[in-house]
């Protein structure tokens, strides 16, 4: 069965235009409220927010929708989605809900699920909830129609917990971070792990007005944290996205460190404390530097599909822990069961901490491959897959590159695009491969 509103992350659109209308968020809430009904005998669930005006719309809909099939809701607020993974768990309850549209413009919102463990719901589960969509409702009796209230110290809990992944040896003292929010769910929260753990804080991206969430500041527009860093004479920053599960690493001189080179980081400080680290799952757009580096330390590295929900699947299909991605989505889950960008910070800045290097220092020897990107426009329902033309110039340049670069092409999931991907030693070879493979799709 395939699924109708779900996505790779939850049900995502435009606030206002359909699935993302309050009629049927009430409709979603009804349905999952419905499914939960037939496990639980009285189901509890956490429902956050990010920043974004729509969301007191779609959370009043939501509540509504839980509260009909007799579910009882509790409120957070804005909280990051991380945030709310863990408080599902820490509280037993049944379901966690998030109400964002994550890295998107404000005018964008969107619904996703965690379960009772803190973890992405199987595609079964969301197939259920369509189905329960599209049935007719079932209305909870009076004495059955569930309660609402605020959970007052949700932000405190969240808090706490971040700050116990870090090392109770170590602290933040003498370090100077700006830290950036996004202007989203983040906003209090992540000053205040950094602060407590002993770090001089400058915030920016943390006065959200219902509109400016990701405009201008956070991990997708590192610009402002650059700039930030070096005008106040700061050693890092931290730049989360707008529900703070991406994350973006700046040093003192403006460097800014990817996803791909943070995950290493991760991953080398586990094994110098000794730990076991059997190897770790990237994407298909990881860059090569990052896996040869793994590979010389006999690390083991597997490519996973683009998205943190496909890395999580790989990790403990392996019994894995720790992956991640170019754009910042990063797991550690000795740390926590979901993607977690102040987390993930607080591992790297503890990796930093430990040895007394700077990232720098500590990724001396891993530079990142230039990658040259090319998007194609094709005819929808174009076979790419078996275009000779392509076929004989990906074989012609593979036998170029060898094992000093790599070819990824891929037809995009939301436009007719063919993404032509070249990664190489060399910059030139690189945009000179990509050109011509992008060329022959064209013919």
């Amino acid at each position: 069965m395939t699924r109708q509103f779900f996505g790779t992350d939850g049900i995502r659109g435009t606030v206002g235009e359909a699935p993302i209308t309050a009629d049927f968020v009430l409709r979603l809430g009804h349905a999952v409220g419905r499914v939960l009904r037939g496990t639980h005998e009285r189901p509890q669930v956490l429902i956050g927010k990010d920043t974004r005006i729509s969301g007191y719309m779609l959370e009043s809909a939501l509540e509504a929708g839980l509260n009909s099939a007799g579910v009882d809701v509790m409120l957070t607020g804005p909280l990051p989605t991380p945030g709310v993974a863990y408080l599902t768990r820490a509280l037993r309850l049944s379901l966690g809900v998030v109400i964002s549209a994550s890295h998107n413009p404000y005018a964008d919102n969107g619904i996703k699920f965690f379960s009772a463990r803190g973890e992405k719901l199987p595609d079964a589960w969301e197939q259920e909830v369509e189905a329960g969509i599209a049935a007719p409702p079932q209305w909870a009796p009076s004495q059955q129609v569930g309660r609402t209230r605020r959970l007052e110290d949700a932000a405190g809990r969240y808090i706490e917990f971040c700050k116990s992944t870090f090392s109770n040896e170590l602290s933040l003292k003498g370090l100077k971070i700006v830290v950036d929010a996004a202007h989203g769910a983040a906003y209090q929260v992540a000053p205040a792990v950094f602060h407590e753990l002993g770090a001089d804080v400058i915030r920016i991206g943390c006065a959200p007005d219902g509109f400016n969430i990701n405009d201008g500041f956070g991990a997708t527009s590192p610009a402002a944290l650059v700039a930030a860093v070096r005008e106040h004479g700061a050693d890092y920053g931290v730049a989360l996205d707008g529900d703070a599960d991406r994350l973006q690493i700046v040093d003192r001189v403006g460097r800014l460190f990817n996803g791909d080179e943070l995950l290493y980081v991760m991953v080398a400080d586990r094994v110098a404390q000794g730990e076991a680290v059997p190897g770790a799952v990237g994407t298909l757009m990881t860059n090569m530097a990052v896996e040869q580096a793994l590979l010389d330390r006999g690390i083991g590295f597997v490519r996973a599909k683009v998205g943190d929900r496909y890395i999580l699947e790989d990790l403990q299909k392996r019994g894995w822990q720790l992956g991640g991605e170019g754009s910042g989505h990063l797991l550690a889950l000795d740390r926590h069961t979901t993607g977690d960008g102040i987390i993930s910070a607080l591992q790297v800045l503890q990796a930093q901490q430990r040895c007394g290097k700077s990232l720098s220092e500590l990724l001396d020897g891993v530079t990142l491959f230039p990658q040259t990107l090319i998007n194609v426009r094709f005819q929808p329902g174009m076979d790419w897959k078996n275009n000779v033309a392509l076929a004989a110039e990906q074989e012609r340049v593979n036998a170029e590159l060898g094992r000093d670069g790599r070819i990824l092409i891929r037809a995009s999931g939301t436009e007719p695009l063919l993404r032509v991907m070249v990664e190489a030693r060399d910059a030139d070879q690189a945009r000179q491969c990509a050109e011509r493979l992008a060329a022959s799709v064209r013919g």
